[in-house]
């Protein structure tokens, strides 16, 4: 397929600890937007001493369900993909309560340093106080009880952004890497074009076919359409181009007419998104502008 056959099909089921598959339970916080679709998911692997994955947002309704679900259970292991709001507080919480300790990438960061004077407009969704208990790096294997966990590192999204592989079960937890529902948001400062794509090439050389995704339902065939996400990341790059030498200066202006049926409310995270391809763009002089790369910029080609 020339660009990805989004799946919008997901019932979230708030409050309940849904079965995947024996040993894989997802429970969907009640936290529906337009950048989270029906709400994160959190996931728990393993039966009687389990790990956790994105325990979520700081929402005491989900930490209460979640706590339900954990109970009889050992949590020996919390599993944080990246620090954005929707995804990591509530492990601080969920680790008060059952002493597990936290394992991620590293505390949250930019994908690159600030301009000067430049205003990091994620702010407010980025968990600056979080910091891990474990550092993982890229390749690094946690042992549970009965599963075992490889770190797969994939940023783009986010500078600190972690898939998790269950060894043994063709399977990869990729948050907001990779998702059925939409693709995933490239911002700057937070996020980087050329990290994602670099990403995409990562999960090409696993084997794994099945993803359980950070928002919506499962990633089947995984591989055909992580192809397909490159694809189609090329082809908004192309969009891009042609709009720039069509006369567009603004980022605003390649916005309304590339993603003219897009819901208004994402032009902004749209904006972003093309500010990321414009980087990469203008790091491999297909692309010109004067002074940094910035959202307000005037571009155009050689």
């Amino acid at each position: 397929m020339a660009t990805p056959e989004f799946n919008k099909s997901f019932a979230p089921q708030y409050g309940e600890a849904v079965e995947l598959q024996p040993g894989i339970q997802r429970m969907t916080v009640n936290n529906p937007s337009p950048f989270t679709y029906h709400g994160t998911n959190s996931y728990i692997i393993g039966e009687t001493e389990v790990g956790v994955i994105d325990p979520g947002p700081e929402n005491i309704e989900h930490f209460d369900a979640l706590m339900a679900a954990l109970s009889g259970r050992k949590v020996t292991h919390i599993f944080v993909s990246h620090t954005h709001m929707d995804h990591s507080p509530l492990a601080r919480r969920l680790k008060e309560a059952t002493g597990a300790p936290i394992y991620a990438e590293g505390p949250h960061r930019p994908a690159r340093a600030l301009h000067i004077g430049e205003q990091n407009p994620l702010d407010a969704s980025a968990d600056h106080e979080f910091s891990p208990d474990e550092v993982l790096k890229h390749g690094d294997i946690v042992q549970g009880k009965d599963w075992s966990i490889e770190a797969v590192f994939t940023p783009g999204h986010t500078a600190n952004h972690m898939a998790f592989a269950l060894l043994g079960e063709n399977i990869l937890f990729s948050a907001d890497h990779v998702m059925a529902w939409a693709t995933s948001i490239v911002a700057p400062p937070d996020g980087a074009m050329v990290d994602y794509m670099a990403s995409l090439e990562t999960l090409l050389q696993r084997e794994e076919t099945i993803y359980f995704p950070g928002h919506g339902g499962r990633v089947k065939d995984a591989q055909k359409f992580v192809r397909a996400l490159r694809t189609h990341r090329k082809m908004r790059e192309r969009a891009i181009l042609e709009r720039i030498k069509a006369g567009d200066r603004l980022i605003t202006n390649m916005v309304a007419r590339i993603y003219r049926d897009t819901d208004p409310r994402l032009h902004g995270a749209a904006s972003l998104s093309v500010l990321a391809h414009i980087e990469d763009l203008v790091a491999r002089g297909a692309v010109i502008t004067e002074g940094a790369v910035s959202i307000d910029g005037e571009y155009q080609t050689p």
